[in-house]
């Protein structure tokens, strides 16, 4: 007897049920894309959940790079990114998604994320063994078991954004694993995992608990064994995120605020080096040394201050410091009343970023005032003339036209 035209039902459906047992597809096609039609975008965009194993990466201190060599610090990205595209792909990840020095990828497994984590690093190691340290591509790697949303290629969620949060916690050639990475791993790969404890990561209302991954790559790359990067030819400045010290921690939002407009701010002044909000949003609720903070980043000054709200009232505190000798160069407090958020925060900002110029062009002409001359440069004679024009009297406006005739 002949099956009926098309087979039996049931027995198709076993089929098809131990194909998919024999051969797991961690990434599925949907049933569209199977039959080869065209999907409408309605559909093709659709919003989808899956566990995964996140891997987020990018590169320490890639802003600076970037200012001071473009074109070869592109050069040395997409080299880099060539081994670690060829390296994700070896061990059965997807990249979802790039921006910059950035990669975000995922893995069926956290035993193949880790896997390939250590390889990049290791590879990416030898790969740069004869570039100057300053001059060197260093990244950094997150890496966290989750769920994920899943819009078209893109990947999203809270576990998308855990694995960001502890790629920012790793030494620049190191990486970090969740508690939930490492319940799959520290059996299944002979590594040894140094225990950070809890960290509170921005936007996550729990706390996660994070692993160092140990190996040769991350040991020689810590920056207290480093050399301090060096001083770009203008004055740097880095701005430190604000802290709430408000019982309200709804007031985190507007402590971030003030801090990203300090920033944007700041970077408008073209003679400043100005390190860009994600380099230094990496400290954030961190107890950091503001001299440790000057050679991580390269520069000479840092900004630092808090946000405290009582009631109607809003006060602000700012200070500049010297991060090579940790001495403060300016500190004010400003007293707001919190009638419009907005306009408050615009006005604080602008006196912060004032104040910040004025005072970093007086130290630098201090500081310029004790060169030798034979060795003065035209962006020295400029800051010693900044210095006389910002005193403000017709005294020190009539020196900076004498210094500037002279040259």
């Amino acid at each position: 007897m002949l099956p009926p035209k098309g087979g039996y039902k049931g027995v198709k459906r076993v089929e098809q049920s131990q194909s998919s047992a024999l051969n797991p597809d961690p990434f599925p096609l949907t049933m569209a894309q199977r039959k080869g039609e065209t999907v409408p975008p309605q559909q093709e965009q659709r919003v989808e959940r899956r566990l995964s194993a996140i891997f987020a990466a990018d590169v320490a201190g890639y802003s600076r790079m970037m200012s001071q060599a473009e074109a070869g610090t592109l050069r040395a990205l997409a080299a880099a990114r060539e081994v670690m595209d060829r390296l994700i792909g070896e061990h059965g990840g997807r990249i979802a998604n790039t921006a910059g020095d950035s990669v975000l990828a995922e893995f069926p497994s956290a035993v193949d994320a880790v896997q390939c984590a250590v390889a990049v690093q290791e590879n990416l190691t030898e790969v740069s063994a004869g570039v100057p340290e300053d001059r060197r591509l260093q990244f950094r790697i997150g890496i966290h078991v989750g769920d994920v949303v899943v819009r078209g290629a893109d990947l999203l969620g809270d576990g998308v954004n855990i694995a960001a949060r502890l790629e920012g916690l790793a030494e620049p050639g190191g990486i970090v694993i969740s508690g939930a990475a490492h319940g799959y791993v520290r059996k299944a790969l002979p590594i040894a995992y140094t225990d950070l404890g809890e960290q509170h990561v921005k936007n996550i209302d729990e706390q996660v608990r994070a692993y160092s991954v140990g190996s040769a790559v991350a040991t020689a790359s810590r920056p207290s064994e480093s050399k301090p990067l060096p001083l770009p030819d203008k004055p740097s400045i880095a701005v430190l995120p604000f802290t709430n010290i408000s019982a309200d921690a709804e007031q985190e939002f507007f402590a971030d605020g003030v801090t990203e407009d300090i920033i944007t701010e700041l970077s408008r002044i073209n003679a400043f080096f100005v390190i860009a909000r994600n380099s230094t949003f990496t400290y954030k609720s961190r107890a950091v040394d503001v001299k440790q903070v000057g050679q991580e980043l390269g520069v000479r000054y840092v900004v630092e201050g808090s946000v405290r709200r009582m009631g109607d009232r809003v006060r602000i505190t700012a200070q500049l410091i010297e991060a090579a000798t940790g001495a403060h160069v300016w500190a004010d407090r400003f007293d707001r009343k919190l009638a419009e958020l907005f306009d408050v925060q615009d006005e604080v900002v602008r006196s912060i970023v004032a104040s910040t110029q004025t005072q970093v062009v007086i130290n630098e002409g201090a500081r310029a005032e004790h060169a030798a001359k034979p060795e003065l440069e035209v962006w020295e004679l400029a800051k010693r003339g900044w210095k006389n024009v910002y005193g403000l009297t017709l005294e020190s406006i009539e020196e900076a036209r004498r210094r500037a005739q002279d040259y």
